[in-house]
């Protein structure tokens, strides 16, 4: 299978409006608004421009367009870039697709965040499209659904079987002490 391009940085400006934000120009003709407070408040690399957030205004177009640099030593690549702008414009599952998901599978919202590993406030917003939905929970919510069809053919097929089955004894001295042991103990 062909490995997928992504695209390449053609223009960045820094959005004045919002902080740790960038404006970037695809060489797909796509345009992106680009949070990037997360990766910057997470990493040791970019502590520099922690520290001194003018710095953050300096970034520019980095070779070939494969990065955005603010130093010889910072450098964020654009495929980190390109997945922040996807999950950010809910690329990654609308917020449609999202609350379809949980009507489908008949939760609640404390069902669903429990279902997640996530806070129920965090799935209202990712309902109400307040919160790009991270790329981890749009998987996560293929694999509940994955898994749900899967258990659904298990109980179709013990239903097909002549419905469940106890479940089978142990044989003799598998997973019990013999009585003659268990004599012994006492």
């Amino acid at each position: 299978m062909p490995r997928k391009v992504l695209p390449r940085i053609v223009a960045v400006k820094v959005d004045g409006r919002k902080p740790w934000t960038l404006r970037l120009e695809w060489n797909n003709g796509e345009s992106s608004r680009v949070d990037v407070s997360g990766h910057i408040g997470a990493y040791k690399l970019y502590q520099p421009l922690r520290q001194a957030p003018e710095l953050f205004k300096s970034a520019r177009l980095g070779d070939l367009g494969t990065d955005i640099v603010w130093s010889d030593e910072i450098d964020m690549s654009a495929d980190t870039l390109w997945r922040l702008a996807q999950e950010q414009a809910g690329a990654t599952m609308s917020a449609g697709e999202f609350k379809s998901w949980r009507e489908r599978r008949a939760y609640t919202l404390d069902t669903a965040a429990r279902a997640l590993g996530i806070g129920r406030r965090m799935v209202a917003y990712y309902e109400q499209g307040e919160k790009p939905i991270p790329r981890v929970v749009a998987l996560a919510t293929r694999a509940l659904d994955a898994d749900g069809q899967r258990l659904s053919r298990q109980k179709v097929e013990v239903s097909a079987g002549g419905g469940a089955h106890a479940k089978p004894r142990a044989k003799p001295g598998k997973g019990r002490a013999p009585k003659a042991a268990m004599r012994k103990k006492a």
